[in-house]
């Protein structure tokens, strides 16, 4: 799409307000707005940050066998009395309807509803394991919402809840997501440190996946043993690292971008959820339940990848793959720019650039008579690149540097990828020009006989 008909805008200033790295950038950068304290619009480019990571998560729940399925954010009142969490969970938004009176809760976890769900269609142990996830809105009545999407008021979150015959089942699923939430946040370009927490009520440990950041709330201590860490309430209560035993471990500030909980049998009690074994007898459905913040980890990707100039999007979450920019009026050039710009990501293009990069002094790339035919098959527009190739300026500019023959926009070349005026044109993200040469680099390969780089 054109940049040029996005209704958002970017600012000139940081938000004076704002004192998150994260929400200074994605206000700024026009991804999103801000409506109140915790509550934020996604506009166009984050939105497409937001589906990119929700596209990354919702494929590895469906490899490790999860069915989505999409619950009720209004709850009745008597599930959440229920389980005794009406009365003691001091961060839930309570209302009270005005026409009909009925108490109504605006749910910041499922278990209320998914348990009850789960019984009216499992009975028996040939209906188990199941596992059942979502990806919706959670709301909490957060004490002091700050830190920008680190800590709102409304947020994402996606939720998977599993349903087990027996403990050992349950282990060995515990397992299988901790491996598949290591993948999801490799994917999504974050580092994720396993971490040892409280398991509360439910078992002795539970765990977190965090980010070290100085700008997260989280104190954590790392072992570097075996690449674990404890968080802090954890080290009060067992000094050391409960893998290996060290007790040289490493002070770190991070964010919890995941948890994943044993639940055993706290809620499937609450509700009488139960199944029938080999033997007709009635046993209690053991659970766990599973936990990644969107917005959350949006804001993660921002505080761990950003630059003076703005935020650097891993290439998996980007909402866009290349930017081109158009720096003359004339018509030619304008009509060149926008073929190239349908070329988007495609490997073709790709190879097209690859053969203009390779056509340096003294090596065997593509040669100059080939251009044209590529610049057809591709669809671009050959003129406009005719007259640019016969005028000599492209060769005489690859002579003199491959860098300037990036940079080269004359004549409406359509296999420009990066102009350089006052600021730098991005490759997924606000890179750096160096960054962004080196990206395009690791895409071509290396060159057979690379020309000088111009200083």
């Amino acid at each position: 799409m054109r940049q040029s008909a996005l209704f958002a805008k970017t600012q000139k200033q940081l938000p004076k307000d704002e004192t998150s790295t994260n929400a200074r950038l994605l206000l700024r950068a026009g991804f999103v707005h801000k409506e109140m304290a915790g509550v934020y619009s996604f506009l166009p480019l984050g939105l497409r940050v937001l589906n990119n990571i929700a596209n990354i998560i919702r494929e590895e729940m469906f490899a490790i066998g999860g069915q989505e399925v999409f619950l009720p954010s209004l709850n009745p009142k008597q599930n959440w009395q229920q389980t005794g969490r009406w009365e003691t969970l001091d961060d839930l938004f309570r209302f009270t309807s005005l026409y009909t009176k009925t108490d109504y809760a605006l749910a910041g976890t499922h278990e209320e509803i998914i348990v009850p769900l789960v019984q009216r269609f499992v009975s028996s142990y040939k209906e188990l394991p199941v596992a059942i996830f979502q990806i919706q809105n959670k709301f909490r009545d957060e004490k002091r919402a700050k830190s920008g999407l680190l800590r709102g008021r409304e947020f994402l979150m996606k939720d998977l809840y599993s349903f087990h015959a027996n403990e050992q089942d349950l282990d060995r699923y515990y397992q299988v997501v901790k491996e598949s939430y290591d993948r999801i946040f490799k994917k999504a370009g974050v580092e994720a440190v396993y971490t040892f927490a409280s398991g509360g009520t439910f078992s002795k440990y539970s765990h977190e996946f965090q980010v070290l950041t100085q700008a997260g709330e989280d104190t954590v201590h790392v072992c570097g043993a075996c690449a674990l860490a404890v968080n802090e309430e954890i080290l009060r209560e067992q000094p050391g690292c409960p893998q290996c035993g060290n007790k040289n471990l490493r002070r770190e500030k991070a964010i919890e971008v995941g948890n994943i909980f044993k639940l055993k049998t706290k809620y499937s009690s609450a509700f009488q959820l139960t199944y029938k074994d080999e033997r007709g007898e009635n046993k209690e459905v053991i659970m766990g339940c599973y936990g990644i913040g969107l917005n959350r980890l949006m804001g993660t990707i921002v505080e761990t990848s950003h630059d003076k100039r703005g935020i650097i999007w891993p290439e998996s979450v980007a909402p866009f793959l290349v930017h081109l920019l158009q720096i003359s009026d004339r018509p030619k050039e304008a009509e060149a720019a926008e073929c190239a710009g349908k070329q988007g990501g495609d490997a073709a293009f790709f190879k097209f650039v690859d053969g203009v990069y390779e056509i340096t002094p003294g090596s065997n790339g593509l040669d100059l008579a080939q251009l044209p035919v590529i610049a057809k098959n591709l669809g671009l527009d050959v003129t406009a690149f005719n007259q640019c190739l016969n005028s000599g300026e492209f060769s005489k500019k690859v002579a003199e540097s491959y860098d300037e023959a990036i940079k080269l926009g004359a004549q409406g070349t359509p296999y420009t990828l990066l102009m350089v005026g006052t600021d730098t044109v991005v490759l997924n993200g606000a890179q750096p020009y160096d960054s962004m040469r080196a990206a395009i680099d690791s895409v071509l390969g290396d060159l057979s006989t690379p020309a000088p780089v111009a200083q």
